[in-house]
C-alpha cells in the first residue's frame, strides 16, 4: 500500500483537529443522508467535503431517484406499481449475479424513503409526461422509464411502471435534491467543513477512529468516536485503477462524475483490509436516442447484424454494444431526429449496399439484416428483438450511418463497483467480517447494481443506504 493511503495509529496523531460521534466523508446524496439520520439520532457529525460546497456528482445529476413500489407520486399520477413487479425488474435489469439481499431492502424501502425525502423538502412531481422528448429530465418531467421498463424483455417478466422521480425546483435536477438535503443536513444539527481532503484513516486497537484530511495546506486529524461513513464517489477519474479493473472505460473521455470520483475513499479503506467489489462493472450509456426519432433506426455490429432492441434504455444498449468491435446507427432521411449531440453522419448513400461499403461491412449483410427487417416492420413485428411497434417503420434510402465507437460519439461511463458493504452500510474485510468503525455508501461502495443499471439507482440507493450507514455508525462496539 502507498504511504499515500497508509493508515495512521491514533496513538501518533499529536492533536485533534476536532472530534464528533460521526465523521462522514463526502458530501454527496450518500454523504448528506448518512449525515442527517446521524445527527437526528442526536449524534454530534462532522461532514468534510473536499470541494467548496456540498453536493459532488449528485448535484451534477438529473435529479431522478428511483423508487417504486407504489409511491405517493405514483399514485397522484395514475402509475400502477407494486413491490413485486419492481423487485422482478430489479432482479433482472441489475444482473448477472445482484446483491439480491440490497435489492428486497431497497424495495421493502422505497415507499417509506420516499416519503422521507419529501419530509426532508426533496420535491416530485406526480404526473407522466406523454410527449417527453428522450431519456433525461426536462422542466415539467415527473415521473420516467429510466431503465427499459416498457421495453422487451423486461415487459415480459413484470408489469412496466415508471419509477425514476424527477426532482423538481432546478435543472439539473441534482441541484435542487442537494440543497433541498444540505439544508436539511445543516437543520439537523451537522457540521460540515469545506476544502478538506480527506487521505488516510486513523485507527486504534484495529477499529477505524477517525480521518487525517488537508486543508489549505495544513494537515488536520479528525476523531470519530462512533464511526467514519465513506462517500466520496467512485473512481470514474482514476486512470491507474480503471487501467488495473475497468479499462473499457478507457476508450471513451466522456466519464460522468466529478473530479474528486478518484476512488481515494475506496483505497483509504482497502488500506485498513477492507475488500472491495465488482471493481470491474461499468454503467456504459449510449445516448443515441436522445433525439427519440432514432429509435426507428437500427444498430448493427461490423457484420451488419443488429444485436439489441433499439428502443430500450440507453444503458442497456450501451453495455451490448461495448462487446461489439463496430457499432453504427442505421437510419433513413424520412425518420433521421438530429441528435443531441449534433454529430456528422459518417457516411450517405442511396442504398444499403452503398452504405455497407462506405463504412467497411461486409457486401450483402446490411441489405439483408435490412431486407428482414423492413419485412417484419411493416406488418409491426420485430421476431429478434420485438422493438415496440410504434418505432418499427421500414427503412427505405436516402440511408445514413453514425459511427457511435467511443472515439467517435460521446460514449457516456462511470464505475459501479467499490467496497464491498451489507445493506448496514458496514464495510466488510478480506474474510467477510466488519471492519470496526467503518461504513460506506454511494458510488464508493457497491450497491444495489451489480452489472446493469437505471438512471437513477445511485441517487436512489446512494440516498437510502447513506442513511442506514449513518445510523450504523452512531451505534459503538
Amino acid at each position: 500500500m502507498s504511504a499515500g493511503v497508509r493508515p495512521v495509529e491514533a496513538r501518533a496523531v499529536t492533536e485533534w483537529a476536532a472530534e464528533a460521534d460521526v465523521v462522514v466523508v463526502g458530501f454527496g446524496v450518500a454523504g448528506a443522508c448518512a449525515a442527517y439520520e446521524a445527527a437526528a439520532a442526536e449524534a454530534s457529525v462532522l461532514v468534510l467535503e473536499r470541494s467548496g460546497g456540498p453536493g459532488g456528482a449528485s448535484a451534477l445529476s438529473d435529479g431522478m431517484v428511483y423508487l417504486g413500489g407504489g409511491t405517493s407520486t405514483q399514485l397522484a399520477a395514475g402509475v400502477i406499481d407494486t413491490p413485486e413487479a419492481m423487485r422482478t425488474f430489479l432482479l433482472a435489469a441489475c444482473g448477472p449475479a445482484p446483491d439480491e439481499a440490497k435489492i428486497d431492502l431497497y424495495v421493502e424501502r422505497s415507499v417509506e424513503h420516499h416519503d422521507w425525502l419529501l419530509a426532508r423538502g426533496v420535491r416530485f412531481l406526480g404526473k407522466v409526461n406523454p410527449n417527453s422528448a428522450g431519456p433525461s429530465a426536462a422542466d415539467g418531467e415527473g415521473l420516467m422509464f429510466t431503465g427499459g421498463e416498457n421495453a422487451w424483455p423486461f415487459d415480459d417478466i413484470a408489469a412496466p411502471a415508471q419509477r425514476a422521480h424527477v426532482t423538481q425546483g432546478a435543472r439539473p435536477g441534482g441541484s435542487a435534491l442537494m440543497a433541498a438535503l444540505s439544508d436539511a443536513v445543516v437543520e439537523a444539527g451537522a457540521k460540515p467543513m469545506y476544502d478538506v481532503r480527506a487521505e488516510r484513516l486513523i485507527v486504534e486497537d484495529g477499529r477505524v477512529c477517525g480521518v487525517v484530511a488537508r486543508r489549505y495546506g495544513e494537515q488536520l486529524a479528525f476523531r470519530a468516536r462512533g464511526g467514519v461513513v465513506l462517500t466520496a464517489g467512485g473512481f470514474a477519474f482514476n486512470d491507474d485503477l480503471l487501467r488495473a479493473h475497468a479499462p473499457a472505460a478507457l476508450r471513451t473521455q466522456t466519464r460522468l462524475g466529478t473530479d474528486g470520483d478518484d476512488g481515494h475513499g475506496i483505497r483509504m479503506a482497502q488500506a485498513v483490509g477492507a475488500r472491495v467489489k465488482r471493481m470491474d462493472s461499468l454503467e456504459w450509456a449510449l445516448p443515441f436516442n436522445m433525439a427519440r426519432g432514432n429509435l426507428s433506426g437500427i444498430l448493427v455490429n461490423s457484420l451488419g447484424r443488429r444485436f439489441i432492441n433499439e428502443d430500450t434504455y440507453m444503458g442497456r444498449v450501451g453495455q451490448a454494444a461495448r462487446n461489439e468491435e463496430s457499432v453504427f446507427l442505421v437510419v433513413d432521411e424520412k425518420h433521421y431526429d438530429p441528435d443531441a449531440f449534433r454529430v456528422p453522419a459518417t457516411a450517405v448513400a442511396e442504398t444499403a449496399d452503398e452504405l455497407a461499403s462506405e463504412i467497411g461491412l461486409p457486401p450483402g449483410s446490411l441489405s439483408a439484416t435490412l431486407a428482414y427487417y423492413n419485412e417484419h416492420a411493416a406488418r409491426g413485428d420485430d421476431p429478434l428483438f420485438h422493438k415496440r411497434p410504434q418505432w418499427l417503420t421500414p427503412l427505405t434510402g436516402p440511408l445514413a450511418a453514425f459511427d457511435l465507437r467511443p472515439r467517435r460519439f460521446p460514449n457516456a461511463v462511470f464505475t459501479l463497483g467499490g467496497l464491498d458493504t451489507l445493506s448496514t452500510g458496514e464495510v466488510l474485510d478480506a474474510d467477510g467480517e466488519p471492519v470496526p468503525g467503518l461504513y460506506a455508501a454511494g458510488r464508493t461502495s457497491s450497491g444495489v447494481a451489480a452489472s446493469g443499471y437505471c438512471s437513477g439507482l445511485s441517487l436512489g440507493d446512494g440516498s437510502l443506504f447513506g442513511r442506514l450507514a449513518g445510523l450504523s455508525a452512531v451505534r459503538r462496539d
